[in-house]
């Protein structure tokens, strides 16, 4: 179906508010979820926030019609519930909600990241060397350095500057440490050091790269510093938090460009990213290699996102409404005649 330009669609936007968060945690993201409640506003769509603070999510739209709105799916993960994500998109599929982002089946890809890595191979698409270690015996693993990742984790949980090893007692050690503190495999990389760029596309059939944005790492001179670690990207004051600058757009000569876009697309695609999504790769050597997909990548106004929407002239509450007008087309009543 076509995608609509309505700014008057009414939408119903969904998000967690976790009882374990900290009050410092809840403030914020009740402030981001308000700053988009008022950009979308602000163009005249109908809002309607709807937090969720338990895992009840069937119960907490009862009172809601399918038919009534289009659902702006911010649900990270539903509360006390690791890994949820997919179910969230799951129940609002099961109750016939139009929702922004991607289904519940890309949701959990997008947690497997084995999986992700397998799809990329099949594609011919760049992606480091790999493996998967469900013990700490790293036999036949020779490729340093490497680096060593939760298997079913986003947000760059696990990931610390440990997590780039030199030798094989270092390699051991860190599959260890996933096991035990995370218990779940260990997924071991390639360590490609060189730029870092988070590229976003959105649409549906006729599908848009947006701008690069470069993560700067120029001021650390220890390989195992220039990675976005869970600190770099959530804990302001942290010497990574603080010293990685992200550059939007990203100097790159044209073909860079054009290799990228090509790289983003087919990979937006063969993953199944649906309305928006970002792919993380990093270069060495002319070569861009894939490290991460993400489906309903961070939306909040201070992302790479949001920053690239802004160099092709989106304001914060248009990128919003885009994205709603995406996921309206699948909508029964307010779905683009195709």
């Amino acid at each position: 179906m076509l995608e609509s330009r309505r700014r008057d669609l009414p939408v119903l936007l969904l998000h967690n508010v976790d009882p374990s968060w900290t009050a410092d945690e809840t403030k914020e993201a009740r402030a981001d979820v308000q700053t988009l409640v008022d950009a979308l506003a602000g163009l005249g769509h109908r809002v309607d926030p709807v937090a969720l603070e338990d895992d009840a999510l069937a119960a907490r739209l009862a009172a809601h019609d399918p038919l009534d709105h289009v659902v702006f799916n911010w649900i990270e993960e539903l509360p006390g519930r690791r890994h949820s994500e997919p179910e969230a998109a799951a129940v609002l599929e099961r109750l016939g909600f139009a929702f922004t982002g991607s289904s519940s089946s890309v949701l959990a890809l997008s947690h497997d990241k084995p999986r992700v890595k397998r799809i990329l191979d099949a594609m011919r698409l760049p992606t480091p060397p790999w493996a998967v270690f469900e013990t700490p015996r790293a036999g036949g693993w020779s490729i340093f350095p490497a680096i060593v990742k939760t298997a079913h984790e986003h947000c760059s949980i696990g990931i610390t500057p440990e997590s780039v090893v030199t030798s094989t007692a270092e390699l051991e050690r860190r599959i260890a440490y996933i096991l035990d503190v995370h218990r779940q495999p260990a997924l071991v990389e390639e360590f490609i050091d060189g730029r870092e760029f988070h590229v976003a596309a959105w649409g549906n059939g006729k599908v848009t790269v947006l701008p690069a944005a470069e993560m700067d790492y120029g001021v650390f001179t220890d390989i195992r510093d220039r990675l976005f670690t869970y600190e770099g990207k959530y804990v302001p004051g942290s010497r990574i938090y603080e010293g990685v600058e992200m550059r939007v757009p990203a100097a790159l000569d044209a073909a860079a460009k054009a290799e990228i876009e090509r790289i983003v697309l087919a990979t937006y695609r063969a993953t199944g990213c649906r309305d928006y999504g970002r792919i993380d790769l990093r270069s060495r050597d002319g070569v861009f290699y894939v490290i991460d997909v993400n489906p309903n990548p961070d939306i909040n106004p201070e992302t790479s996102l949001t920053y690239a929407a802004a160099e092709v002239g989106y304001s914060y509450g248009e990128m919003g409404s885009r994205i709603v007008n995406l996921a309206a087309a699948r909508h029964p009543v307010f779905g683009a005649p195709a």
